[in-house]
């Protein structure tokens, strides 16, 4: 199928593209790099009156360093972050999870924001941002706000972005001495989603755990911390088989939404699983 017939813009500042975006009755949606948009449209699952395609817009793309981290622009493509020696670096979780997503032709296109608004629960970028204790910049007709990952992911393909707001960058705090990461999931094949995956990220102190923050997908309606887990692994040296094997048993009582792939029940035990293995290599 093709997409029903629409109009499109191309802004040059973010400004114009948020009045765009704002304009009374007409049904606008943002473009990035198009790899979930497009398919929908085409499917006529969405009949948006606008498309604001957002590429030209130089100030959504771009990885620098910030005092406190790294800022990532909203257009910045999943390749790009994978060839990235200051992610390599800076946010090492989001270079274990780059590999992990799609195919070359879709991460050369696809971008961070894009995933990130999307929102999907079994993607890989939103649960390394929930992980890494990110937040999501945005700017909309009534200005610009930070919103903390912990408070962004609200449901399925639900945020708390607001209507016409759109997601200007990401930031990621810089790792202390001491930060360990580690990344998971189990598919059916390579560059599907994830039946199950899980992101950490743990902070070490004089050999053992400090806090961390276990973030898992493909397992509910959006990405979620897995406190219990967090909880079992704190105060414990890395790699410890009674902690690890206390974390991979919380997973037995998780909440677990089923879908084309796994059932609940599978969906815990793959948890279980993963937990061992990516603890095990934490």
């Amino acid at each position: 199928m093709k997409a029903a017939d629409f109009a499109y813009a191309r802004p040059d500042t973010l400004a114009q593209a948020v009045a765009l975006m704002s304009r009374d009755g007409v049904d606008a949606v943002a473009l990035a790099g198009g790899q979930s948009l497009m398919p929908v449209m085409n499917f006529r699952f969405n009949e948006p009156d606008l498309v604001v395609d957002l590429n030209a817009i130089a100030e959504l793309s771009g990885i620098s360093e910030t005092p406190a981290g790294l800022r990532i622009g909203a257009l910045t493509r999943h390749a790009e972050l994978m060839a990235s020696p200051v992610i390599a670096e800076h946010a090492p979780l989001i270079a274990l999870a780059m590999p992990h997503i799609a195919h070359p032709a879709i991460r050369n296109r696809g971008t961070i924001g894009g995933s990130i608004a999307l929102a999907d629960p079994a993607a890989e970028l939103p649960a390394c941002l929930l992980a890494l204790g990110g937040t999501v910049h945005v700017a909309g007709p009534n200005g610009a706000r930070s919103i903390a990952a912990d408070n962004f992911f609200l449901g399925l393909y639900d945020t708390a972005l607001g209507p016409a707001e759109l997601i200007v960058a990401l930031e990621v705090p810089r790792p202390a001495p001491g930060a360990r990461f580690a990344f998971r999931e189990l598919t059916r094949r390579h560059g599907d989603y994830a039946m199950a995956g899980l992101a950490v990220a743990a902070q070490v102190e004089d050999g053992l755990i400090s806090s961390a923050r276990i973030a898992g997908f493909g397992l509910a309606d959006r990405p979620v911390r897995l406190g219990q887990a967090e909880a079992a692994i704190t105060g414990f040296p890395p790699r410890d088989a009674q902690a690890v094997f206390k974390a991979a048993a919380s997973m037995e009582t998780l909440d677990t939404h089923g879908d084309l792939n796994a059932s609940p029940q599978m969906k815990r035990h793959l948890a279980a699983v993963l937990m061992k293995r990516v603890l095990s290599g934490l």
